[in-house]
């Protein structure tokens, strides 16, 4: 392990939020493979401080394994933390720092699987894809994806690397995320009902998202394999008002639908839209240049891979999990899959309990049977 341990001691040290860039990682990345003699290929953001990275060992062609993480990280601004988050801690048999379980940990084996695997053995290619702003909704994956398709990259199967306590998993929720900009009209609130206020106009929109949201949970389609199971709408940002004594002419609320398989987000979105539509007409009756327009900022698919696949089985077997599972945060397993058309697994050493917080650890022991899965992994390639 202690080659693996030195390299997310690397991997942490780099402070990869999301807002910050990744790309003195990758080059660290870039710069560890060329040493062994494996050429990675980058894709670089618009921003030119962060960069996706794909690279392959083994022989030409399809077939073979996509080992599939993130590099960045959420912010630590705020939280409470009894060590650096960015410089990797040891103590009581696990790891500390930010990104450990989501999902560096992860991203640490899979660079070790790459440089330790006897090549010349290879039947099959062993492809290695670390990507940046997945936690600000899956965006940095999206333009390798499309190079590769385009390049005509089939891999057999994904196995995205994400904190599932070493548990397969076979898909999540769906997201939608859209802002809906509310557009009143000003006036001094002693004359309150001389104005419309925008604030009020994104409440309305609010009461009807929670009434859809008593609907599915009431009457909606049910997936009993998520600790939530049907789909949920959840208001979660709300901008509005300069001063109590003036009636806002502006709001800006966000919102998010996360769905089930069965469920549509689009179509589910059609819906507030035409809610959205109703209360302009209303509001436009007073003041002609109010309302409400919605626009849709992040969206990225479920994932629903068939638990009979033998993409399943291999991970079950390779990993020791009792059977298959989903969970409730979103990755980038829907895009591998609606890009190839190819099954995807999650499944990496952690849980997600433990990111998103002060104190992040990841145990050495998953880690260990992380390490474990993937040396066997390898071993099915050769």
């Amino acid at each position: 392990m202690d080659r693996a341990v030195d390299i997310l001691d690397k991997l942490i040290a780099f402070p990869t939020v999301s807002r910050d860039g990744n790309w003195d990682l990758i080059r660290y990345v870039a710069d560890l493979l060329a040493e062994a003699g494996i050429e990675a290929r980058l894709f670089p953001g618009e921003a030119g401080d962060r960069a996706s990275l794909f690279a392959t060992i083994g022989p030409e062609g399809p077939g073979g394994v996509v080992l599939s993480g993130h590099t960045d990280v959420v912010p630590v601004d705020g939280q409470d933390w009894t060590c650096d988050p960015f410089r990797m801690s040891r103590r009581d048999g696990r790891l500390y720092g930010r990104g450990t379980a989501d999902m560096k940990g992860f991203c640490a084996l899979a660079i070790e699987a790459m440089l330790t695997a006897d090549r010349s053995a290879l039947t099959k290619p062993l492809h290695l894809a670390l990507s940046y702003d997945e936690e600000i909704g899956c965006v940095g994956v999206r333009p390798m994806l499309e190079s590769l398709a385009n390049a005509g990259l089939k891999p057999e199967w994904v196995l995205v690397g994400e904190p599932t306590g070493m548990q397969v998993a076979t898909g999540h929720k769906g997201k939608l995320g859209a802002h809906a900009h509310c557009h009143g009209h000003a006036a001094h609130s002693a004359l309150a009902p001389t104005g419309l206020n925008a604030i009020h106009l994104a409440t309305d929109l609010i009461s009807y998202i929670r009434g859809l949201q008593a609907e599915f949970e009431a009457q909606g389609t049910r997936d009993d394999a998520f600790s939530v199971p049907y789909t949920t709408l959840h208001a979660g940002i709300i901008h509005g008002g300069t001063a109590l004594n003036i009636v806002p002419d502006h709001c800006t609320l966000s919102f998010e639908i996360r769905n089930i398989a069965s469920d549509d987000s689009r179509a589910i979105f059609d819906r507030l839209l035409g809610e959205a539509d109703r209360l302009s007409t209303a509001a436009q009756a007073r003041f002609p240049e109010t309302g409400i327009s919605v626009e849709v900022f992040n969206e990225y698919p479920g994932l629903e891979t068939e638990t009979q696949s033998e993409a399943v089985s291999r991970a079950l077997a390779l990993s020791g999990a009792e059977g298959p599972m989903k969970v409730s945060y979103g990755t980038e397993g829907g895009l591998f899959a609606n890009t190839f058309g190819i099954p995807v697994v999650v499944c990496g050493p952690g849980f997600m309990d433990q990111g998103h917080k002060p104190d992040e650890f990841v145990a050495l022991e998953q880690l260990q049977s992380c390490r474990a899965m993937l040396s066997k992994l390898v071993g099915t390639l050769s």
